[in-house]
């Protein structure tokens, strides 16, 4: 029931993963069952062959956390939200990942308190890949925590680079810390302390980069605060629309403009398609004794379709146990 256009697109979106050719995933759709079953009516072929084989399922679920609402004041008054009977059946096993476009605060408040934290995390993360003149680069964290100790931003670097090394496939990770300058001795109090504890672990640490180098694909894992990583995230999200405007306003200017970028727009869509977010489908909260995926609230059917492929993944690998076993043998020393 989460997103701006819920439930239609998220079942046109389950239903499209569902589709897809080499996966072989099942559906539990958790929310309103009539608003549910009303949308499920559009596709009565697909949907019915799903059903008759196990592969799509639909549990009833009352209240709906709106976007405007307060995260932990909602998870109080609204218990049955999909949202929170959703991560009941992964917690109970009977689903191993919980996919949401809702309101992210409230998928964030509901997985910590229900799936728990992993063992020797403190703070679950989210972490967003952002397209760069290489290949994509996790920001960890991207929006979850504001105000975060030393302990909180290795931990980031920690999950930061499993994750990578685990879903891109790369073997040794180049994680930095995104500061005011390169050298060790730059930053506030929190990045400063941090560098001694990434620099003494056994990350590929590189040290410190500025927001001018995030985009050059020189490393796979940049790690910083919720409040920065939310700021450059929002950011990044607005060079699309924004180059496309620039594009629009000078083909404006004469024929031989005009011209010019009718040529270029092929080629310019390949290019910002690295950067539109239904691509990625959402964001995954690392920390969490499970897989929970968040995804942006005008989500598509294909970004939720991506979304549940991306759980798939995450499940496949194992990221979650990969996180909990790395964080307690390298726990020791660290504070």
């Amino acid at each position: 029931m989460g997103g701006d256009y819920a439930p239609a697109v998220v079942v046109e979106g389950a239903l499209s993963a569902l589709a897809t050719p080499g996966h072989h995933i099942a559906a539990i759709l958790v929310g309103r069952q009539e608003q549910i079953e009303r949308e499920l009516a559009r596709f009565p072929a697909e949907a019915a062959r799903l059903r008759n084989v196990g592969r799509l399922n639909v549990v009833h679920a009352p209240d709906v956390i709106e976007m405007h609402d307060l995260p932990n004041a909602a998870l109080k008054t609204k218990r049955k939200s999909s949202i929170s009977i959703g991560l009941e059946i992964h917690k109970e096993g009977k689903a191993q990942g919980f996919v949401s476009a809702g309101n992210t605060g409230a998928v964030l408040s509901a997985s910590t308190l229900i799936l728990g934290r992993l063992k020797g995390v403190a703070r679950p993360t989210i972490g967003a890949l952002i397209p760069t003149a290489d290949s994509p680069c996790l920001l960890i964290d991207s929006g979850t925590n504001v105000d975060c100790q030393p302990r909180h931003l290795y931990e980031f670097g920690v999950m930061g680079s499993l994750y990578v090394s685990t879903m891109l496939g790369k073997s040794r990770p180049k994680v930095a810390l995104l500061s005011i300058g390169e050298e060790e001795t730059k930053g506030n109090e929190a990045s400063i302390h941090a560098y001694a504890l990434l620099k003494k672990s056994e990350l590929n640490f590189v040290g410190n980069v500025e927001g001018r180098d995030v985009l050059r694909g020189e490393v796979d894992v940049v790690v910083c605060d919720g409040f920065v990583g939310n700021i450059l995230l929002k950011f990044g999200e607005s060079v699309p629309s924004f180059l496309k405007a620039k594009f629009l306003r000078y083909a404006k200017t004469g024929l031989l403009a005009k011209l010019s970028v009718l040529v270029a727009r092929s080629g310019m869509r390949s290019v910002l398609k690295d950067m539109d977010y239904q691509e990625q489908g959402g964001v995954p909260l690392l920390g969490v004794n499970g897989v929970s995926i968040i995804g942006h609230g005008g989500s598509t059917p294909k970004a939720i379709k991506n979304m549940i492929l991306r759980a798939e993944e995450m499940v496949q690998q194992r990221v979650h146990h990969k996180i909990q076993e790395i964080l307690q043998a390298q726990s020791h020393g660290v504070a």
